[in-house]
């Protein structure tokens, strides 16, 4: 095909942490992968902070769990509490001391993965990334795909044998596969803010990780090196506009913790929630991975977990393709691995998760408080309950399939 360049066995579109991922993991085990991404660097914004434990044993072998460790605040449990009475109950993380290398969940940017996983991928000799360049085209038959990206030298047309898609929710890979991505989008828009104040000197026994009920709503308080993300979940007898103006922000934040003086705020910005997911994970030699085939809820934090976890196992079926003989069935064992599991478990019990949050009865409340401290109590109870909160059994049920 003249003026199509066939560098690359595999081409990844999106160069966010989970394309990232996917390219190192298949540049160290041999392959030839190229990654395109439309932003122009990797971009330090307010997106997931979470990182359950069996994603950091995943990304041990590859050098960057160690980065994230030093770079991030080790949560050695969460809760969820009313406010401001401050009864809660605690989720302590060590029970699974025996199931994982980290027992504990770790809030640290996404951005600082990105950046880890980069420096590593831009030394291995089998990848190239390249930024200012999204997928605007593509093509695929039964030898290959061709994939033709924007860059600002103009249009290149590149061919490989298999594209992952993981160039999240709003995937091009996605819709140039017609798949539909079938769900819902919640009716609320979530206000994100994030301050230096120290609410862990205010507010008594307080996690890094804290879900919160207060009078007639909720909110959420994550820590990160630095600062606190504050997630408002707004009135809704207000716009979003009225309520991200500055006096409207502080006004929730002091309803946190009242203060004579105002809230310094660092970043602020507002984000719908959706529950999506596709009917299946690849098409022809086209597959998709994190954002580009599930949204959930962030509560629970398992969206990014959830698309390394895909990472992780894509790379598997295409080095079993490329390497060891399979054929394109083998993206059917990948979609069986993690469809049911981004359906079953992760979308569902971030439903689940935000349903319990946005509970306004305070009897209710009361009652769903006392059930999870019974959990907490039951030492038995309380590993099932944080093996699937962690992640860890949706994997061992995956890896279980054949």
């Amino acid at each position: 095909m003249s003026g199509v360049r066939t560098d690359s066995e595999v081409i990844v579109a999106g160069g966010g942490p989970v394309g990232l991922c996917l390219a190192l993991l298949l540049a160290r085990a041999g392959v030839w992968v190229q990654v395109f991404e439309a932003e122009p660097q990797i971009t330090e914004d307010l997106r997931a902070s979470t990182f359950h434990p069996p994603t950091l044993d995943m990304l041990e072998p590859l050098g960057v769990a160690g980065d994230l460790v030093a770079a991030g605040l080790v949560c050695p449990h969460w809760q969820i509490r009313l406010h401001p009475d401050g009864d809660r109950a605690v989720f302590d993380l060590s029970i699974l001391e025996k199931d994982t290398r980290h027992p504990y969940r770790l809030q640290c940017e996404q951005w600082k993965l990105s950046q880890a996983l980069l420096a590593r991928l831009e030394k291995e000799p089998r990848a190239r990334i390249s930024f200012s360049a999204p997928v605007v085209d593509m093509a695929q038959d039964a030898a290959g795909v061709s994939v033709t990206v924007e860059t600002p030298q103009g249009r290149e047309t590149h061919r490989a044998l298999y594209v992952a898609g993981a160039d999240g929710a709003r995937s091009f890979v996605r819709k140039f596969l017609d798949l539909p991505f079938e769900g819902e989008t919640y009716p609320e828009t979530t206000l994100l803010a994030t301050t230096v104040f120290p609410f862990e000197d205010h507010l008594e026994g307080l996690s890094n990780v804290t879900y919160c009920w207060k009078r007639d709503g909720n909110f959420s308080l994550l820590k990160v090196p630095g600062r606190w993300r504050v997630s408002i979940y707004p009135r809704e007898d207000l716009s979003i506009e009225e309520q991200l103006a500055p006096e409207m922000i502080e006004k929730s934040l002091q309803e946190i913790v009242p203060r004579a003086v105002a809230y310094e705020v660092r970043e602020k910005r507002p984000y719908r929630v959706h529950q999506r997911i596709v009917p299946t994970y690849f098409k022809g030699r086209a597959a998709l991975a994190g954002d580009a085939a599930h949204l959930n809820s962030p509560s629970g934090g398992m969206g990014l977990n959830g698309g390394v976890h895909d990472a992780f196992e894509l790379c598997a079926a295409l080095v079993d393709m490329l390497r060891n003989g399979a054929d394109e069935r083998r993206l059917a064992l990948y979609d069986r691995r993690r469809r049911p599991v981004a359906r079953d478990q992760i979308i569902a019990q971030a439903d689940r998760n935000r349903a319990r949050m946005r509970e306004k009865d305070p009897e209710k409340r009361r009652e769903l408080l006392a059930g999870l401290q019974a959990i907490v109590a039951d030492r038995a109870r309380l590993h099932d309950y944080l093996l699937k909160s962690s992640m860890i059994e949706g994997l061992r049920q995956a890896e279980s399939i054949v």
